[in-house]
Parts: C-alpha cells; sequence; structure tokens
C-alpha cells in the first residue's frame, strides 16, 4: 500500500511537472528590450487610449502606432531585428501635439499602395473644446501628411474614441465609422465616473463616413437611415450573416442607463441600414468597452466577444439569425468572476482572439484595467481554448499583469509565423504605489509549438489590403475562419495579415477567400509555414454598369448627395454650370476611371438663387441634371 501511494504520488509530480513544462512556454515581455517607451496619460480620469498595427513602410515587418492622450504619440518603425524606434519626430504627425488623442486605425484611403492613418480626438488639451479627428495620407517616405480638412472631416467634431474601416459599399475605397462618447466639452467636470457621465452629459450621434474615391469622406449617416446616440466606445464593420457585405456592431458604455449596444444590417446594394438589434438578440445593456471576433466553432459564422465590468458577453452566431450568450457554457464569464486574484470584479476592455499555441483554435486575451482613480489591480486574462471550454491560463503564460490596461492588439513583429501581443496601458490619474509603473507591453510569443500560415490579401477590385474580406483555410478535418480587421478590440487594430495555426499539418487542402462584394477565390494544396500573398483575381469581375447615370439628393439647405454611375472609360469630371453655359465650379474630377461613386457637394450661401446644371462628364458622354437654389 505504501509503496503504492509512492508510484501514485511520482505519478501526480510528473504530471503536474509535464503541465509546468508546458506553460512555461508562454509569452516574454520584451518591451524594453525592444525600445518600447510609452505609456498613455489620461485627462480627468477619462479612457483611453488603442494602438494600431500597420506596416507603414512596406518593408515586411509591422510597425505600430501608440495615441499618447495628454502625453506625445508614438510611431514605432519595425527595425526587423526586435527592435523599434520611435520616428514621431519627423513623421509630420504633429498635429496631433496640441490634442488628447483617443484611438488609431490604419487603411489605404487612396488606394496608392500604402496605409494611411486615422487618429480620434477628445478636444484640446490648452482649452478642452471639442476637436476634430485627424486623417493622415502617407507619403511614402515615413512621413505623412495632415489632410483632415482637405478630406472633408473638420467640421464633425465629438469626443471621439473608437474608428473601424470598412466598405460597405464594395467600391475598393475603406469607409469609416467613429464610435463618439459624449457630444459636448467635459469643461467643469473634474472627473470621469458613472454619475457625471450619466447625468451631465447628452450622449453622442456616432459617424458613418463614405469614401469617395479616394478624395474626400462624406458623413452619410442620415442617407443610410442611422438615427441612433450612445456612450459609444467601439465599433466593428463584420459580415455576421454570410452575404458578402459588412454589417455594423457598436459597442456602447451604460446601456442599462442609456442606450444599449447597436446591430445594424447592411442592405447593399442599397445604401442603406438596418436596425436589427433586437431580432438578433444582440440588444444589451451593458458597460460594453470593445470587440473581438471569431468562429470559435468553425461553423463559418463569426460569434463576438463584448468586453464589460464584471461578467464579459460571448455571443455565438446562429446562421446569422440570432445570438446566444455561451459566457457561462464556456467558461469565460464564471472564470471571470471567481478568480481568486479579484478584491473587486473586474474591467474589461481590449481583447484578442488569435491561435497562441498553434493548435487549431482560436484562444482569448483579455486586457483589464480599473477605473480612474480607484487604482487596484486588475490582472489581466488569458483562456486558453480546451475543445469545449476556455481555461484561464494568464499566470502560467506570464500575461496576467495588474496594471490599468485598455487596448491591445496582435501580430507577427518578429516575423517568426506566430502572433505577438502588445497591451496598451495607462497611467493612473492620481500619483500611486499601488501597482508598477506605467508601461504599453510586448509580448513575444513563446508558446507556439505546430506549423502555422498566415495570409495577406491584396485587393484589385476590392478594399486593397482585404479588409473585411473572409479567408477560409481548409485542413480537412475542419475549416478555420477570418474576417480581416478594419478596427476592433478597445480603440485598436490588429494586423491585416491573417494568422492559422496548423498543428501537425505541412499543407492545407485549400484556402478560400470571400472578398466583399461577392467574388470568391480559392488556392488549392498550400504548404504550411509560409506567408501566402493572395492577388484578387482581375478577370472575374467585370462592371456591370450598362449605362451612365447620375443622381441628386439634396440633405439640409445646402447638401447635395451626387450619386454616379458610368460606363465609359477613362476619366470623369462633375462640374457646376449657370443656365447660361459658364462655368462655375469643378465639383469633383477623377482620373482612375472609377465606375461607381458618391459625391458631395456644399452649395455656398452667397450663391445667387436660381435655376443651375449640375454636369457629368465622360470621355464619350455629358449628363445634366437641372438644381435650384432658393
Amino acid at each position: 500500500m505504501k509503496l503504492m501511494l509512492q508510484k501514485l504520488i511520482i505519478s501526480l509530480l510528473l504530471v503536474l511537472s509535464s503541465l509546468d513544462a508546458i506553460y512555461s512556454q508562454g509569452f516574454t515581455e520584451v518591451s524594453e528590450a525592444a525600445g518600447i517607451h510609452h505609456a498613455f496619460r489620461v485627462d480627468l480620469a477619462n479612457f483611453g487610449g488603442g494602438v494600431t498595427v500597420f506596416d507603414f513602410n512596406n518593408d515586411g515587418y509591422e510597425d505600430f502606432y501608440l495615441p499618447g492622450g495628454n502625453d506625445l504619440d508614438h510611431l514605432y518603425q519595425n527595425n526587423g531585428d526586435g527592435t523599434f524606434t520611435n520616428i514621431f519626430a519627423n513623421s509630420g504627425l504633429d498635429s496631433t501635439i496640441p490634442l488628447h488623442t483617443q484611438g488609431a486605425a490604419a487603411a489605404d484611403i487612396d488606394r496608392d499602395g500604402d496605409k494611411d492613418l486615422l487618429i480620434t480626438t477628445l478636444y484640446s488639451i490648452e482649452d478642452r473644446e471639442l476637436s476634430p479627428n485627424l486623417l493622415f495620407l502617407n507619403n511614402g517616405d515615413g512621413t505623412f501628411t495632415d489632410v483632415t480638412r482637405r478630406y472633408g472631416l473638420s467640421d464633425y467634431v465629438s469626443n471621439s474614441e473608437g474608428v473601424t474601416f470598412g466598405d460597405i459599399n464594395a467600391d475598393g475605397f475603406p469607409d469609416m465609422y467613429i464610435a463618439n462618447y459624449i457630444s459636448a466639452s467635459p469643461k467643469g467636470v473634474s472627473i470621469f465616473n458613472e454619475n457625471t457621465i450619466t447625468q451631465s452629459f447628452v450622449s453622442a450621434n456616432d459617424f458613418l463616413f463614405i469614401n469617395a474615391s479616394g478624395q474626400k469622406f462624406i458623413e452619410v449617416s442620415q442617407l443610410y437611415g442611422l438615427d441612433h446616440r450612445g456612450f459609444g466606445f467601439q465599433g466593428i464593420f463584420t459580415d455576421w450573416d454570410n452575404d458578402q457585405d459588412q454589417d455594423l456592431y457598436i459597442a456602447n458604455d451604460f446601456g442599462y442607463r442609456a442606450q444599449p449596444n447597436y446591430a445594424l444590417k447592411n442592405e447593399y446594394p442599397r445604401k442603406s441600414m438596418s436596425y436589427v438589434t433586437e431580432d438578433l438578440k444582440l440588444n444589451f445593456g451593458m458597460n460594453a468597452m470593445g470587440i473581438a471576433l471569431t468562429d470559435y466553432n468553425f461553423d463559418g459564422w463569426m460569434d463576438y466577444y463584448v468586453t464589460n465590468i464584471n461578467a464579459s458577453l460571448f455571443v455565438a452566431n446562429i446562421d446569422g439569425e440570432s445570438f446566444f450568450d455561451l459566457g457561462y457554457q464556456l467558461g469565460i464569464t464564471q472564470s471571470l468572476i471567481d478568480n481568486p486574484n479579484y478584491r473587486g470584479v473586474p474591467v474589461s476592455w481590449g481583447a484578442n482572439f488569435f491561435d497562441y499555441d498553434h493548435d487549431g483554435d482560436e484562444d482569448l486575451f483579455v486586457n483589464n484595467g480599473a477605473l480612474n482613480p480607484t487604482v487596484r489591480l486588475n490582472h489581466n486574462f488569458f483562456f486558453k481554448n480546451d475543445a469545449t471550454r476556455f481555461v484561464e491560463l494568464a499566470e502560467e503564460l506570464g500575461v496576467d499583469d495588474p496594471r490599468i490596461g485598455r487596448g491591445s492588439a496582435i501580430f507577427d513583429y518578429d516575423n517568426d509565423g506566430d502572433m505577438d501581443l502588445i497591451v496598451v496601458n495607462q497611467f493612473a490619474r492620481d500619483p500611486t504605489e499601488t501597482m508598477e509603473t506605467a508601461r504599453t507591453l510586448l509580448y513575444r510569443n513563446d508558446a507556439s509549438d505546430g506549423h502555422w500560415l498566415k495570409v495577406e490579401l491584396s485587393g484589385v477590385h476590392a478594399e486593397k489590403n482585404g479588409i473585411g474580406s473572409k479567408v477560409i483555410v481548409d485542413i480537412g478535418i475542419r475549416k478555420l475562419t477570418r474576417e480581416i480587421d478594419g478596427g476592433s478590440s478597445h480603440l485598436s487594430q490588429n494586423s491585416t495579415i491573417a494568422h492559422f495555426g496548423l498543428g501537425e499539418a505541412e499543407e492545407v487542402r485549400s484556402v478560400t477567400v470571400k472578398w466583399l462584394g461577392g467574388k470568391t477565390q480559392t488556392i488549392s494544396n498550400v504548404k504550411a509555414d509560409q506567408l501566402l500573398t493572395i492577388i484578387e483575381k482581375d478577370d472575374e469581375l467585370q462592371s456591370t454598369v450598362s449605362e451612365n447615370r447620375m443622381i441628386l439628393q439634396q440633405i439640409g439647405q445646402d447638401r447635395m448627395l451626387i450619386e454616379y454611375s458610368v460606363a465609359d472609360p477613362g476619366p470623369i469630371d462633375i462640374s457646376l454650370y449657370d443656365m447660361q453655359g459658364q462655368l462655375i465650379d469643378v465639383l469633383m474630377s477623377e482620373a482612375q476611371g472609377i465606375t461607381q461613386g458618391l459625391w458631395q457637394w456644399e452649395m455656398n450661401p452667397s450663391m445667387p438663387s436660381g435655376v443651375y446644371l449640375i454636369t457629368l462628364r465622360t470621355s464619350q458622354n455629358i449628363l445634366s441634371e437641372r438644381i435650384f437654389k432658393n
């Protein structure tokens, strides 16, 4: 009996030793060695910030941008040797300096082959007056140009939080949605909390911008039927019903006292979005902070995790027609509540699904952080996907940092085939010795064991980097689905390169891309352990425009939307004439031969009353429509 007991103890010790060996190979925090020296600085104990991952210099190593709040922003260039250099000082991004910056996301706005940058702002640091969000075009030489005013964004001001890019009209030019929090300056308020926010402020309208052929952004909330308000933190464009257009899901704070989360279905090709929140059972009233997406059960439908105070939400997609919260059943919600490290409830912000260990399913990182200025340890979480449940392993994997966390993103910064993690932390509003000094953290992934595949998209008709398109990898026993990110987590954006852990598979049966707009493209028998670039086939999608068309729609007293489609190749222009044939103004000129588009014209209030002609001119035809100016 004694011998048997000794053998049992030895066996248990061996099991525990093997488990410790498995989990000891987790993540290594390398911020100092990588040259990252950043933390987000709050003002009034408000919220933020985010991080966006993008290879701005197209050298094959992904870089990232970090808004600084009341401190300077940082633009970190990847040196390709495991280190980064902050090149903000000479980047042309200095118009961010007077403003309190919050979040960021990147996309190729003008389709010139490099990624441009949108930075959300709260207000001017000096006087807390509301400020516009800032748009910077990438010059292709490591610098950026502020085009906020030129692209029509300077008149739209709010306390903005998260931005997400998508392509809701499938024209190849990235559109954007900006979630706004409050609609007025917070002057006179010394601290943000539930009472001061919900009782002192009116929740804000969000912004929906259509990209007009890479030359301008047009705010189209009214045109698309959006009329909601909310304490908005983050929206995501996502195709939950698999019809190859992008719908919209919005996370709102204080949903139980104000407006809950919203879900809007894209009615493409109609220029309309319809509210389907209650139909889909997504109208949760919660402190929603951020959103992560995955296909956790390999059924081809996107599922969503929404961060919250205390119990976050995991909603499984039932054939695109309804959602069901499986947080308790999968162990995510229960683990959050029962974790012994907490003296109060966890406050969750950023979240990211990725297959950290290459076993073929996606795991979940959750960035937690206490509300300011109430500072207490608030450890992060990492849930390993264990087939039927998620198991919380943040401490074992070395990512259970207790600082004041906010945004987070994933990317393969060292190009070794696995996804690494960057986690934004902020300074406490008041000095504290409760926790370590604030610092944004870079975690190198040392836990992966197995084969992998990375897929990078290059759109020809679709958005240049495939934002919103889906990549499906068939490994035989299951199909793995990824949707290319245009902005998610909390005020952040992940890499636009899709990543797949393949376990022992050295080859996949096929890689299928479902491009926005309806095209599907498949490549068979793809070797593992490579970065695969898929260029959209140009011969499968021809213009369906058979005739030239121009539709004018007046919105408000002095705002005109001009929708056009042209069958003729070559340049087009839209001009304003008086009835005597005198040219008054060229409203739009496009040399790229865009076949369909939308343009906004703001009438000059001093323009004399009368009848005018708006004329669309192609290489072969002229269309004219009369307008009346009162």
